[in-house]
């Protein structure tokens, strides 16, 4: 199975930089998982889709602006974006800078004075870096003088408006880099009217890394090494989970990450609470043990995410969809339109 096999011819106009005025605005391509067929709606006729008994499983990740810009001491820039926040105060991280920084070096933050603002480098592990804030905590100096970690499709600085867009508004759970970005139709009206029809709901949580947009170098798909990501799934959630089986509904992730989260879960072949990292990779030939369904956003070509919705409704279906999507002008990716598959 090759990395081309999961290619398609994308124009730059559509992919979307900003979001629709109103989460719910976006439009929504069903996919059929029967017979591979297509229809054309809007986001807000999610609900004549599902039926009472159903199951959303949505993750819970909150972003954190986790982009740091700042200078060495020899003056040189750097930019930061952590990765993963491993105590109060020390992180992983990946630092862009012209030269990489050795072990002891300090990272000014910039618009910060002193020692609050600064970062030392502990140590190197792999293409990541273990850093320490000095003088304060992690968090407290990303909320300070953090920016959003927009994706490098969307090609401009983060403005204020994605403080809140490009965050779910049902996000507990502080610790992603980027949004489980299915989850960003959801409006709490929306959330209201799925409860008053009687859709359940329920939470995982994944912390989305940065390398959720590392592309696929390999030429045999096989031979891909995915990142590890942090999940849990608490005992709640798999007791909903099975109700909503015997009750004769369907369990449908929202995004790519629940559906990770809730598949390792269930590797031993039941679905189990779960507490820890994740390399799960899913691609076409894999056996799913608890979803249904899936929403979820438009992928970038011969990425991890795009084979993984392909092990779902087959290849052929799959690359049928964002065909017709580019013809009718959907937008992709983080900010853009939704599919549904059923």
């Amino acid at each position: 199975m090759k990395r081309t096999d999961f290619h398609y011819h994308l124009p730059d106009e559509l992919i979307a930089r900003y979001p629709k005025q109103q989460r719910s605005q976006s439009r929504l391509l069903q996919l059929s998982l029967e017979d591979g067929g297509l229809h054309d709606r809007e986001f807000l006729q999610l609900p004549d889709l599902l039926r009472a008994g159903d199951l959303l499983v949505f993750n819970n990740t909150e972003v954190i602006p986790a982009r740091l810009y700042g200078h060495k001491q020899t003056g040189g820039k750097v930019e930061v974006l952590v990765e993963r926040v491993l105590s109060s105060s020390h992180c992983l991280a990946h630092v862009k800078a012209s030269k990489s920084p050795k072990p002891g070096a300090y990272i000014q933050i910039e618009a910060t004075e002193g020692e609050q603002g600064q970062l030392v480098v502990e140590s190197r592990q792999g293409e990541l870096f273990e850093l320490r804030a000095c003088g304060g905590d992690v968090m407290s100096l990303l909320k300070q003088w953090g920016h959003m970690p927009l994706p490098p499709y969307i090609d401009r600085a983060d403005e204020e408006l994605d403080q809140t867009r490009y965050q779910t508004v049902y996000a507990t759970s502080p610790g992603a880099v980027a949004a489980p970005t299915a989850g960003l139709h959801f409006d709490q009206a929306l959330l209201d009217r799925l409860s008053e029809m009687g859709v359940g709901t329920a939470f995982v949580t994944l912390h989305v890394g940065a390398g959720t947009f590392q592309p696929v170098r390999a030429d045999d798909v096989r031979d891909h090494q995915m990142h590890s990501e942090w999940l849990q799934v608490s005992a709640n959630t798999v007791a909903a989970v099975e109700q909503a089986k015997a009750n004769g509904g369907r369990v449908i992730a929202v995004g790519t990450t629940s559906v990770r989260c809730l598949e390792s879960a269930a590797q031993s072949g039941t679905l189990q609470p779960y507490e820890g990292d994740t390399n799960i990779f899913i691609y076409p030939g894999y056996e799913f043990k608890v979803i249904d369904g899936l929403v979820t956003n438009f992928h970038l070509p011969e990425s991890t995410l795009i084979m993984l919705v392909s092990a779902l409704a087959g290849r052929d279906n799959v690359l049928a969809a964002y065909e017709h999507a580019v013809q009718q002008q959907y937008r992709f990716f983080s900010y853009g339109d939704a599919m549904v598959l059923l």
